[in-house]
């Protein structure tokens, strides 16, 4: 493989699992109304933005090796 092909798949794997894991922690809606606090997330598209960040790695990592 390419070695720069190589290092864009590594550096957009990187780049897609640090946005997965802050869109998992930040929460999307907060309301706070005196003693009442309400926070909803929605995971879903955190997983899957996580999950194409490790493919990209393992694709990026994999790909250079030779058998």
């Amino acid at each position: 493989m390419n070695k720069s092909i190589k290092m864009i798949l590594m550096l957009v794997g990187l780049v897609l699992v640090a946005y997965g894991v802050y869109t998992l922690v930040q929460p999307e809606v907060a309301l706070d109304i005196g003693i009442l606090k309400v926070e909803e997330q929605d995971n879903t598209n955190a997983y899957t933005t996580i999950a194409f960040g490790i493919v990209a790695l393992a694709i990026g990592y994999l790909g250079g090796r030779k058998s």
